[in-house]
């Protein structure tokens, strides 16, 4: 057959017919002299023109096509984004809109309540009709049963904006945020379970202050260091921490130096000291105070500062610690996180005390220091162990006074359920002789629980101190004095030599020197 004769059939669409046997005299090699053409990529039929004479035949009168070879599948698969036909039919039409998607109106509902009441027909029956679920056409029922045509109206959903807290607690949150302006949010939640025994998340409290107007400040950020890696005593009394601060005086525009140890544990101020030097004898002084007052602990952590540390031999302070078996460690240069407890401590010691006091002179400072110490000590409610005070922790009391607020804090929910005041608090808990107690108010009685059950008590009154004496601190604190290089240098416009020549301008000097010399 003729090259003339091999022409494509104008219809792509029609059926293969019946393939015929391979001419006569051909063989392999002239089956493979030219590859099978490739379909398209759309799944669409090659073009007939194409195909070379060896692979496919046609009669042009009798419109059959002869293939030498079966087809062989294609090697490529379909192109990237195109949609195949099978894909095609899998794709499903889009649903109808769902009849009960549309909104209903009230007067549509009290509609449908009266049809269905007079139909007499079960909800699962009609509520198809109208094209509701019958859960839905009950609940309108009801709705309707409890506050008439009113209830069929369209109700708010969502919980009710604004803060859900009694509006006792709502009072005492403005009230402590008034007096504290720097205390934040979780600083005023400790506060109220320890002090009213109110309960509010710092979220709440958040929440409330947001609506009495407060605003959050954006303060802008510096780039921070890598986290640091936190560390912490098992008990207390394993590890003291101490450091000097130093501030001025402004009345007498004189610089004074404050020593303090800190447990690491429980953060609880176990000494302090307040001089006008930076020496050793002052760091001696305090220590040896809070050793009598608290015992001895197993390690010290200090700084490399010439109080603590010498380049040469060892120094007083290692001699001290050598002396009752305590263990000195001494942090890395210029790494103040080391100590970072305490550097905490004379952080809250500036911004709550020492920034805004005006102490009189050196005693009245060592003074309201040490009140100060002792409301950190026993009230102030310390966010890095968990809301409690250090005295919780350093004394065992821990869990003793969480149960004990826990218990108050139901008890005053229910006072709050009945009479929307809460009760005034007082609650004493701790230990003694290593067993817990706790002393709290009900009614008119005092009730002592320890582990022999509970008892009721009478409180009596104190003693009646003296109106002029001034409150002592109960932190026990290194004074040096009495000693040599603990004189307190003169202020500005003093000196050592005025009492002298006050003596001499003094008349009954003059006069005595008139009688010698006559």
């Amino acid at each position: 057959m003729s090259d003339e004769q091999r022409s494509p059939s104008p219809d792509h669409d029609a059926p293969p017919q019946a393939e015929a046997p391979p001419a006569a005299g051909s063989g392999p090699l002239d089956s493979s002299v030219e590859a099978e053409p490739r379909r398209s990529r759309g799944g669409a039929q090659p073009d007939e023109s194409k195909v070379p004479s060896q692979l496919a035949d046609v009669n042009g009168p009798t419109g059959t096509v002869a293939s030498e070879r079966p087809a062989i599948p294609p090697l490529s698969g379909p192109r990237r984004g195109a949609v195949s036909a099978r894909s095609r039919r899998s794709l499903k039409p889009p649903a109808p809109p769902d009849a009960g998607s549309t909104a209903i109106t009230p007067e549509q509902r009290l509609l449908i309540l009266d049809s269905w009441q007079r139909c007499g027909l079960p909800a699962a029956d009609f509520a198809p009709l109208v094209g509701i679920s019958k859960h839905t056409l009950y609940a309108w029922q009801k709705r309707f049963q409890e506050h008439g045509p009113a209830g069929l109206m369209d109700q708010p959903r969502g919980a009710p904006s604004g803060s859900r807290l009694p509006e006792a607690t709502r009072r005492a949150i403005l009230m402590l945020k008034e007096a504290n302006p720097s205390w934040g949010c979780q600083r005023i939640s400790d506060m109220l379970v320890r002090g009213p025994a109110l309960p509010a998340s710092p979220s709440a409290v958040a929440r409330v202050l947001h609506e009495a107007g407060y605003q959050m400040e954006e303060v802008a950020t510096r780039p921070h260091e890598p986290k640091e890696v936190r560390f912490e005593r098992a008990n207390p009394n394993q590890m003291w921490q101490t450091d000097l601060f130093t501030f001025m005086l402004k009345r007498q525009n004189r610089r004074v130096y404050l020593v303090a140890f800190l447990d690491d544990h429980s953060r609880f101020i176990v000494g302090y000291g307040l001089h006008a030097s930076q020496s050793t004898a002052l760091v001696l002084e305090v220590l040896r105070a809070a050793l009598g007052g608290y015992g001895v602990p197993g390690e010290v952590l200090t700084d490399n500062g010439t109080q603590y540390v010498t380049w040469r031999g060892k120094s007083a302070f290692s001699k001290e610690c050598e002396k009752h078996g305590i263990k000195q460690i001494v942090a890395s240069p210029h790494r103040p996180q080391t100590l970072g407890k305490i550097e905490r401590f004379w952080g809250t010691l500036w911004r709550e005390c020492v920034e805004t006091a005006v102490f009189a002179d050196l005693g009245d400072a060592r003074q309201r220091i040490g009140l100060f110490i002792d409301h950190y000590n026993f009230q102030r409610a310390h966010q890095g162990i968990d809301g409690l005070t250090p005295a919780d922790r350093f004394f065992g009391a821990a869990e003793e006074v969480k149960r004990t607020l826990a218990a108050r804090v139901n008890a005053n929910a229910l006072e709050l359920a009945r009479h929307g005041v809460p009760k005034a608090p007082f609650y004493l808990t701790g230990q003694a002789g290593g067993q817990p107690f706790s002393v709290h108010a009900e009614g008119e009685r005092m009730i002592l629980t320890n582990a022999g059950g509970r008892q009721e008590i009478d409180l009596l009154p104190p003693a009646a101190a003296a109106s002029d004496s001034a409150a002592s601190p109960v932190c026990p604190q290194g004074i040096p004095s009495g000693e040599a290089g603990f004189e307190e240098p003169p202020g500005p416009g003093e000196s050592p030599l005025d009492d002298a020549l006050a003596k001499l301008r003094s008349p009954s000097a003059s006069e005595a020197a008139e009688g010698g010399a006559s």
